[in-house]
């Protein structure tokens, strides 16, 4: 792996007590190249500018898809990543829907545990922050012909974050829309493609300019059954069960925290069900006072508590605007976890050995 150190480490121009989402990133990026029917050899170098030409084929298609998973400094001073072996398999599922030849396993790994390594000095100690990964596979052929690429370039870049919403856990509120279609049932729902996140923007931000910070998709067809928040899956409590969305449709996001959360749940012995949910339930829930809470689930949010569903101009107010115990004892087991503080049962974490 050919590697080239920066000479001049980012880290002096964050502020690291208002870090944000998104809006640092580290000292180095890894670039792997697919040519002549093979992926390259990988290079980590000084994260930087890249050069496409206008006629880029995935500036006009969208032939792209990307993950999101993070590494945390630990109580104990080590740096583990959260989930390594799910979030490499859903990028590889995510390519093959997208037709993009599939990244070499050990390849892949280890070249993300060398940037880590890397750049651990970048980590933010702070509990609720961390190192967000992106990785991402762009097409590369050149044309304005709508073809699938031959050539295509696996980049990871990250980036210090702190909370994803502002709000951080005080709950948030969502509007549900019943307007528009994020996916249908065939479409890229389940998959991290960035035409997926593209058919959400408009209604997100109209419901950002309403004082929402997130919506609440229905299915595409009937706009009658829960799909999931447009960065996050959905949870429901509901007279003592936790009940979400199941993933046989293939409209959601298989997501990795979601994955966690209903893993934990079981093991605690919860009620748990994924089933197809009419949002009618859900209003009858909250009508005969037994929906006891509501959470969103994700890589960048982790727990994201819901206090208010506005629905065809009704707000549905949960738990009196408050974190409910569940979403609270989820949230604290998981950064548990991933800070080292409690046992990883499950062997969910990879640690990055200092390798300096």
């Amino acid at each position: 792996m050919k590697i080239e150190k920066a000479k001049t480490s980012r880290k002096g121009s964050i502020n690291y007590s208002n870090l944000g989402f998104g809006k640092y990133f580290s000292d180095h990026m890894l670039i792997l190249d697919y040519k002549n029917k093979t992926w390259e050899e990988p290079k980590i170098v000084p994260y930087q500018p890249m050069s496409i030409e206008p006629a880029n084929i995935t500036l006009h298609y969208g032939q792209c898809v990307f993950e999101g998973q993070k590494a945390f400094m630990g109580i104990d001073g080590k740096v583990r990543l959260f989930r390594l072996d799910s979030h490499y398999r859903r990028l590889v599922n995510s390519s093959r829907r997208m037709f993009i030849p599939e990244v070499p396993e050990d390849v892949y790994k280890e070249a993300v545990k060398r940037l880590v390594d890397l750049d651990r000095d970048l980590i933010p100690t702070e509990w609720g922050t961390s190192l967000y990964l992106r990785p991402f596979i762009i097409a590369m052929d050149n044309t304005l012909g709508l073809k699938v690429s031959e050539t295509y370039r696996l980049m990871v870049i990250t980036s210090p974050v702190a909370s994803y919403y502002e709000e951080g856990l005080n709950p948030i509120r969502i509007e549900v829309n019943t307007q528009f279609s994020r996916v249908v049932k065939g479409g890229l729902g389940e998959v991290k493609a960035a035409a997926n996140y593209a058919a959400s923007l408009y209604a997100t931000q109209t419901a950002k300019q309403r004082g929402f910070p997130q919506v609440l998709w229905l299915d595409g067809k009937e706009h009658k059954y829960v799909d999931e928040v447009g960065t996050m899956n959905i949870m429901f409590v509901i007279d003592g069960t936790l009940i979400t969305p199941s993933l046989d449709e293939g409209t959601i996001l298989p997501g990795i925290t979601r994955d966690s959360v209903l893993k934990i749940a079981r093991e605690w012995g919860w009620p748990v069900e994924e089933r197809r949910i009419a949002f009618n339930e859900v209003v009858d829930a909250y009508k005969r006072g037994v929906l006891e809470e509501v959470f969103g689930t994700g890589t960048a949010a982790i727990i994201s508590p819901v206090g208010e569903l506005h629905y065809e101009g009704e707000a549905m107010v949960v738990n009196d605007r408050k974190i409910g115990p569940k979403s609270q004892k989820l949230y604290d087991t998981i950064t548990g976890i991933q800070y080292g503080k409690l046992d990883d049962k499950f062997g969910w974490l990879t640690v990055i050995d200092d390798e300096k």
